[in-house]
This record gives C-alpha cells, structure tokens and sequence, in this order.
C-alpha cells in the first residue's frame, strides 16, 4: 500500500507543478479534468502525509529511548505518534478504495407509489419532502421535472433533479422500497395500514456522455396539468421523449416553456440510457432500476418508517433510530453514514 501511496503522491506533485504553467489553461477542458484529479488526490496525500509525520515521531522517539532522563517523554511520545499513525492507516485503507465513478455527479431520483393505494401515493408525497428537506440542509438544489398527483394530494410518480457535489455518492443508498407503518389520513377507524413507495436514483448523464441518435426518438407534446394558471391550460408545454430502440420513456411537464421541457427529458433519457448500457456491462438479468426497486411487494424493503412507535429501521445494516419526525424533516445523514460505513467495510474486507 505504501508504494501505491507514494506513487499518488508523485502524481499529485506533477498535477501541482503542471498548474502552475502559463499555458495550464490553454484548453479548458483539460485543465478541468485535471483539477479535478488533483482535487481528488489531495485528501489522500494530505493523510499520508500526516501518517509519514507520526511514523517519523515514532521513529524519533525510539532513538532517544535511550537517555533515562527523556525515556518517560519519549515514551508518551511514542505511544501518541503510534495510535495517530494506525488511525491514519485505517483512513488511508479507505481512501485508497476504488470511487464509484458516479459518486460526485447530480441524481435523478425517481419516486413512485407502490402497495397500498391511495396511502402509498400520500407516503411518496412524505418521501419527497424528506428528501427536499435533506437536499436543502446540503446546500443541493432540487428541481421538480415530473409530477403526478392524486386529488389527495399524493404522488402516483415525480421525477426530481437534485444537483451538488457528491449528491450520487449519498443519494444512491435510498435506492428501493421503503415501507411506512401509519394509520393513513383516509382510515377513519384507526386501524394501523403497511403501504410502500419505491425509490430510484440514476446519476445524472448529459446528452453528450450517451450516444443518442436523433431518429430514434419520438417527441410527445401535451398540455401540462396540475398547478400553473392559465398558461398551463392554453400551451402544449409537457414534453415526452420515448426512446425506440429501448422504449424508455422520459416526461417533464414543470417547465412553462417546451424547450425547456424538452432539454430535461433528455437528460433524463441520458441517464436511463446510461442505466440499460451498465446493466449488460455488468451482465445482469434486470435493470438497475428494477434491482432498485423489485415490485413494490412489501417484503421487499429495505426501510420501514413506523409511525405509531416513532421509529425508522433500515434493514440492510440493521439500524433503528427512533426519531421518526427529524427523519422526515430531512435528517437522513446518521442513516446514510452508516450504509457508507458498512459498504466501505465490505470493500476492505474484499480487498484483503
């Protein structure tokens, strides 16, 4: 491991010294790539460097062991060099880990009703606020492209773009079926019901990052419902790509102008695109959206949100924080951290 440290160090060096010339900007677009390979060594470097530090105290302080006046010092000294220099390992074990190459691009987030009718559409509509609340305390933007409403003021389906550095990289553990445990607004007996809605989140592709052949895609144009005032009613601004070759479909209707409109979806359509060209990479049998998000069927949860004893369990790392109302409202980093901690601890178990 230390060769491999050494070696992003030089590299990080000759990406240092390379900015640094007159001519660094001369193409844009190669300076970007490769500040961003700077910005992402960086941290690495940064650390092992403050590890070869703790190993040079450890070091230090075992020379001079000798002198009967300095040993006690030299010995906290040690001790203290040598428990900062195995953290800094352990950190430098994660950090040398191989990145999702997605993790630092926006995410479409696809949400959708599942079991439990009407209820299910109410609980989407609460799993969108969550996640605008969470997106907001990020500092993210978040962006509604698609929305379906119920007369109740439930979601059937909405399509959200949510833009910030690292969105994908914390937004991807929300991939699934979440199930909701409530006595729902239309039960008038008090009787506790079990619904569930599903959740997708795709790394947002540009246009350009996926080959799109222009003949390939049939253009839909329709008038956009919901909120809006007379503008909604009186232009075809909704926008509905639908890819032939595959059939993806992607819609956006949020936008009062169809160009607009039209640019969104594809970028959508970019994205699911991305989605179907991984899948045969990776030799799956079915989509990642389906891996995602199965059927709905309530078994196949991966959080279940228990109002009536105000507790929220993510299944796949065994967590219950009882605290349901802050989870709600948008505090999903103690939920998220642990999934981003058990996977790393996977990877390093791999590794070895």
């Amino acid at each position: 491991m230390l060769d491999k440290l050494r070696a992003v160090e030089d590299r990080y060096e000759t990406l240092c010294a390379k900015s640094q010339q007159p001519d660094f900007y001369a193409s844009p677009q190669d300076a970007a790539r490769l500040l961003r390979e700077k910005a992402e060594l960086e941290p690495i470097v940064e650390t092992y460097r403050d590890y070869t530090r703790a190993i040079g105290e450890m070091q230090d302080a075992q020379a001079l062991m000798g002198d009967a006046e300095m040993k006690e010092f030299c010995q906290q000294t040690y001790q203290e060099a040598k428990l900062r220099s195995e953290t800094l390992y352990r950190q430098l074990q994660i950090l040398l880990l191989p990145k999702d190459p997605n993790d630092e691009k926006n995410v479409i987030l696809e949400i959708r009703g599942g079991v439990g009718g009407e209820e299910s559409a109410l609980f989407a509509h609460s799993l969108l606020r969550m996640y605008s609340m969470y997106a907001a305390a990020r500092g993210w933007s978040f962006e509604v492209m698609n929305l379906n409403e119920t007369e109740l003021g439930g979601v059937k389906e909405a399509d959200v773009l949510i833009g910030g550095r690292g969105a994908y990289s914390r937004m991807k553990y929300e991939s699934g079926v979440h199930r909701v445990q409530r006595v729902p607004e239309t039960e008038s007996g008090g009787r506790v019901h079990t619904s569930t809605a599903t959740v997708a989140v795709l790394p947002e592709m540009d246009a350009v990052d996926i080959q799109l052949n222009p003949a390939d895609i049939e253009m839909q144009v329709y008038r956009s419902s919901g909120a809006g005032g007379q503008h909604i009613n009186k232009t075809s601004s909704a926008v509905r790509l639908i890819h032939r070759p595959t059939g993806l479909v992607a819609a956006c209707q949020e936008e009062r102008s169809q160009v607009q409109n039209r640019e969104k979806c594809m970028r959508m359509l970019a994205s699911r695109l991305y989605q179907l060209e991984q899948e045969k990479l990776d030799s799956q049998v079915t989509g990642m959206r389906r891996s995602q998000v199965g059927t709905g069927m309530r078994n196949e949860r991966i959080r279940t949100y228990n109002f009536p004893q105000g507790r929220v369990t993510d299944h796949r790392v065994g967590l219950t924080l009882y605290k349901i109302d802050a989870v709600m409202d948008g505090a999903l980093d103690e939920l998220i951290d642990a999934l981003a901690t058990a996977e790393q601890a996977e990877k390093l178990k791999n590794s070895r």
